[in-house]
């Protein structure tokens, strides 16, 4: 297959720009520079797409939240102190071991005895050795508690196998402290296994990884997730290499930190939670022979079960990517949910993504620069950003976290590398030919700008102009109808006759499209007599259209006609677009209203028409006969157009033109039967008596509920 040589250029073009684009995302990318906006990106897809699994509903939390503290200040006249006595926490344990829970895990350290004594230690100490899988909670700290461990508590009974290896290269400083704060020694004999609540958040403060274990004076501290696993299951052995963690069977991916991604399962409370008020009330009232708040009997049964608070006045509110306010305890469960689930998130390899990156701004650049047109162009454009999101929504929808930044980051830098290499090659070129046949300023404007070029630059002002559009009659009908030869040569001399004319009556062609002219006057240069110019170039427009149509009917078959509108008003005129390309026209609703006259024309059968304003501002310099009063689209109030003519027309026509006017105050004044009678007499000989005779008949076949006397346009 031959490939023609100007497509393999732009593809080779293509590819340079998303070469480039993805290796300047790299730039940014791998130094870390990028973390903070791919993090949000994150959150955004956790948002969107968590949701629970089965071993969700094999988790229970208990929260003391405000209503647990404000029930027991008011309820039942208990009026708990805070800190709360121990015995209410023996409630819990009693409640948990009487539901069958499979484990209980405390997120609180009691490092100070009870302010009740000593007893209300041991009665709490007491309960939770009858609960065999207790977990206790103690705090590692960089310089607060003990430099051993202390000789009251448990020590790990578990092993990982290549630990000390796995230290010696990553150097994970974070995973080892060299302090801890236990509970009291009744409460930390009495634990089956001592856990750390230790939560390391992201840079930003945001919680999005859990660490599974720490090191403290020798000994692995679980988390309080894992250590909730391990407590049930004691002899499970674990291993860890570089970057992954094995727990039996379970292989969780871990950085060089030893931090695992979570797989968050939802808003706060995925997990199902109960306030420590309904358990301890639960308790209470089936030791009195009552029925429990909580009815379920099987609500904790075989569950893993954590207590923790969530009162904003205990401050263990942590910021996650589903929550601003997510309880701290929730996060060491939604780490359980993974083990359980062995469903941690995974990251991809740097390689890989270097990989992804690089191939998404290949083919970004390779579409980009094989495609021509604002349409098609857009849609790449909308295509290659939308699928770095969509590929990465896959990879979290099958457990991975892959960057997005760096690969939208890539794909914008491609496309803006491939605008700027079609600039600096073809784009200049194209531009350089298109604008070489624009030629739409006159002389005199050309001549002002060689005499003061700093007038080349961006910027307008506001100007009264009279405004000249036309465009030819059929003229679509006829394109098609000829060969394209044929076509350019018709347009080129058309456009030709008609373009002199304009500038010699000193006006300035602002663009050409298709057939249509468009024209102004009284900018740059300052000209008093606009608007007779303006109407002086239409009329010699028509008349110098009128001798070449014999010629122009003996080359394509066809006369050809033009429809002329023009208007006099404010608008803005001046050097529009961007500070490299830029063109010297117009905007504003005088400008509009000029275009909708010259679509009037088809309405009546008129071929020039003119608006009331530039009719006062050219001072009688040609005869006119009024139209009509039109209320065009775009417009709240009517505009009077007329129709200019030449002084021997209004000679020959006088008496049709008297007739005329006659027929159109009878018009006006709502007498539809006596116009009907007026405009029929002259349809024959005027095509607007025409007009207005199928008007006043389809008037007096529906009448207007309300008559103003204007003719209502409704098309543009």
């Amino acid at each position: 297959m031959n490939i023609p040589t100007s497509l393999l250029k732009k593809l080779a073009l293509g590819m340079i720009a998303g070469v480039v684009g993805a290796s300047l995302a790299f730039l940014l990318f791998l130094p870390g520079w990028l973390d903070v906006w791919e993090a949000k990106t994150w959150d955004w897809r956790v948002n969107a797409m968590a949701k629970p699994t089965k071993t969700t509903d094999n988790i229970r939390l208990i929260l003391l939240d405000q209503n647990s503290l404000d029930w027991a200040k008011d309820s039942n006249g208990l009026s708990l102190p805070w800190p709360w006595p121990r015995e209410v926490y023996t409630v819990i344990v009693q409640f948990c071991k009487r539901s069958g829970a499979k484990a209980l895990a405390f997120d609180v350290v009691f490092t100070e005895p009870s302010q009740q004594g000593v007893d209300d230690d041991r009665l709490f100490a007491d309960a939770i050795h009858d609960f065999k899988y207790f977990v206790g909670a103690v705090n590692l700290s960089n310089t607060d508690g003990l430099e051993r461990w202390s000789a009251y508590a448990p020590e790990p009974s578990f092993k990982v196998v290549g630990l000390d290896q796995w230290l010696a290269a990553t150097g994970a400083k974070e995973v080892v402290f060299p302090r801890a704060s236990f509970p009291i020694p009744e409460i930390s004999a009495a634990a089956s296994i001592l856990s750390d609540v230790h939560l390391n958040p992201d840079r930003d403060n945001v919680y999005r990884r859990g660490t599974l274990f720490h090191v403290f004076d020798g000994k692995v501290v679980p988390s309080l997730g894992l250590g909730c696993y391990l407590a049930v299951h004691q002899d499970i052995t674990l291993k860890i290499s570089t970057n992954r963690l094995s727990i039996g069977d379970k292989e969780i991916p871990i950085d060089r930190n030893g931090n695992a991604i979570l797989n968050f399962r939802g808003p706060a409370g995925i997990h199902k939670a109960y306030s420590a008020a309904s358990v301890i009330q639960s308790e209470l009232r089936i030791r009195n022979g009552e029925k429990p708040t909580i009815t379920d009997p099987d609500a904790f049964k075989d569950a893993y079960v954590f207590f923790g608070f969530t009162a904003p006045g205990l401050y263990d509110l942590r910021p996650t990517p589903v929550s601003g306010v997510y309880p701290g305890v929730e996060i060491n469960a939604t780490m359980l949910d993974n083990l359980l689930a062995n469903d941690f998130i995974r990251p991809f390899p740097t390689v890989a993504v270097i990989v992804i990156t690089l191939l998404v701004a290949i083919l970004a650049g390779l579409a980009t620069s094989s495609v021509s047109g604002i349409f098609k162009s857009a849609l790449v454009y909308v295509f290659f950003i939308a699928a770095p999101i969509v590929i990465c929504l896959i990879a979290y929808r099958e457990g991975f976290w892959l960057p997005l930044v760096v690969q939208e980051t890539g794909v914008v830098l491609t496309l803006f590398s491939a605008g700027l290499i079609y600039y600096t090659t073809e784009g200049r070129q194209k531009m350089f030919i298109k604008n070489a046949f624009k030629q739409y300023l006159s002389p005199a404007v050309i001549e002002e700008l060689i005499q003061h070029p700093e007038n080349l630059k961006l910027g307008g002002e506001r100007r009264t102009l009279s405004i000249f559009f036309s465009d030819l009659e059929g003229f679509t009908g006829i394109s098609e109808g000829l060969e394209p030869e044929v076509l350019t040569a018709l347009l080129n001399d058309y456009l030709t006759a008609m373009t002199d004319i304009i500038q010699e009556e000193g006006g300035t062609v602002d663009k050409y499209e298709g057939d249509a002219i468009i024209a102004f006057w009284n900018a740059p240069l300052l000209q008093p007599d606009h608007a007779r110019r303006c109407v002086s170039a239409a009329m010699c427009c028509q008349s110098r259209l009128s001798d070449m149509r014999p010629m122009f009917q003996e080359r394509i078959g066809r006369e050809l006609r033009m429809r002329i509108g023009i208007n006099s008003g404010p608008a803005i005129v001046g050097n529009m677009g961007s500070h490299t390309r830029f063109d010297y026209t117009m905007i504003g609703d005088a400008v509009n209203l000029a275009a909708r006259l010259e679509g009037i024309n088809k309405q009546f059968g008129t071929y020039t028409m003119i608006s009331q304003s530039t009719m006062e501002q050219m001072d009688g310099a040609f005869p006119v006969r009024e139209i009509s009063r039109v209320a065009v689209v775009g417009r709240n109030e009517p505009v009077v157009v007329y129709e200019p003519l030449l002084p021997e027309d209004i000679e020959r026509r006088k008496d049709r033109l008297a007739r005329f006017s006659e027929g159109l105050a009878l018009f006006y004044k709502g007498d539809f039967s006596q116009a009907e009678t007026v405009f029929s007499g002259l349809a024959d000989a005027d095509h607007v008596a025409r007009a207005y005779l199928a008007k006043c008949r389809s008037l007096i076949e529906q009448p207007p509920e309300e008559w103003r006397g204007v003719w209502v346009i409704t098309t543009k």
